[in-house]
């Protein structure tokens, strides 16, 4: 025998019960569905990281004034499962999203993802450049105008005509389309870092400004990525500073070349600039790459030997010598091994 739900509830208990539902409904709504607003411009940037809770994200939320209640928001992560998620990114937040709207934005919305770049040892500022956009779409045009702007230079404390040899060399991670302006901090920052107050202290003991380090470094980096060879590199060209010998670098030559790294041919030497240390005694008056920290150090402690002369031998690295003789047979036992590569 079929029991009507009227046969069960007299009508005001049936109201009362349907009144509560509604209730129910309307805090539900009220709770879950109503925009959130904060201050200032729309959208506000908000950045989840790797490995961070779903719990530290509404703390985050909530500081920031994006959210107003930290209890409705961990409920809505958990009706939405949130907890495992939510995804390591950047975010843009409009103002009036809802605790089920954030939620969804963080799981299935519009982001900016973190990418890896390496920038290797010795690249110049505008292969460097070349390198974030392929890696990061980063403008490089920005870039390289920002890193060669006087005045901007000037403001972070560099004082010299560009950041050439300023910007750290590593592996960074940096958002898709990052501001330049964030990516040269970024390096920069890591250059300060490692350029710590033992270094510069060492810089000035040799008798050398950092600038005058870095721009060394940026030649050593220039004739060999043999971390073993760099020291020794170092103490030939120490070595000529000292006697006052032209250091006669080839990658000094190649960084005024307009048409990229190329053999060099002898009317090159003949290129009348400052970096033409074929010509010009001393250092050139800046770096003409980003070295690495190896070259770097190189440059600070250079081997004490008593060679003034190298020149390549075929296999990757160089032979040495600490007179001119010596010197003419080891660069014609190279020339007779590019023969023999023809």
């Amino acid at each position: 025998m079929e029991v009507g739900l009227k046969n069960l509830l007299t009508r005001k208990e049936f109201l009362v019960i349907a009144a509560f539902f509604f209730l129910i409904v309307c805090i539900f709504y009220l709770t879950f569905f109503t925009p959130n607003y904060y201050e200032g411009k729309s959208p506000v940037q908000f950045e989840i990281t790797k490995g961070e809770s779903f719990s530290d994200v509404v703390d985050s939320l909530y500081v920031k004034g994006i959210i107003s209640n930290k209890t409705n928001m961990k409920i809505a992560g958990f009706i939405y499962g949130a907890e495992k998620k939510v995804r390591a990114a950047k975010f843009s937040i409009p103002n009036g999203l809802s605790y089920l709207d954030l939620i969804d934005l963080f799981i299935n919305g519009k982001a900016e993802f973190k990418k890896t770049v390496f920038i290797r040892d010795g690249l110049s500022i505008r292969w460097l450049a070349y390198t974030l956009k392929r890696d990061a779409n980063i403008d490089s045009a920005v870039f390289v105008n920002l890193a060669f702007n006087k005045n901007f230079v000037d403001s972070i404390g560099v004082n010299k005509v560009s950041l050439e040899g300023y910007l750290m060399p590593g592996t960074y991670e940096f958002y898709e389309q990052s501001s330049a302006l964030e990516v040269i901090e970024e390096l920069y920052k890591n250059f300060g870092e490692f350029m710590n107050d033992t270094l510069q202290k060492r810089a000035k003991s040799i008798g050398l400004t950092v600038h005058e380090v870095i721009t060394l470094a940026s030649i050593i980096k220039g004739e060999t990525s043999s971390a073993e060879e760099m020291r020794r590199i170092s103490g030939v060209y120490h070595n000529r500073l000292h006697i006052g010998m032209l250091l006669q670098a080839d990658p000094t030559i190649q960084y005024l070349l307009k048409d990229g790294w190329r053999r060099l041919l002898h009317k090159d030497l003949r290129i009348n600039s400052p970096y033409n240390t074929y010509r010009y005694a001393g250092l050139p008056p800046g770096p003409i790459n980003n070295p690495g920290k190896n070259a770097i150090l190189a440059a600070l402690y250079p081997e004490d030997n008593n060679y003034i002369y190298f020149v390549a031998d075929g296999k990757g690295g160089h032979k040495f010598a600490s007179t001119y003789s010596q010197h003419l047979k080891n660069a014609n036992e190279y020339r007779k091994w590019l023969k023999l590569q023809k």
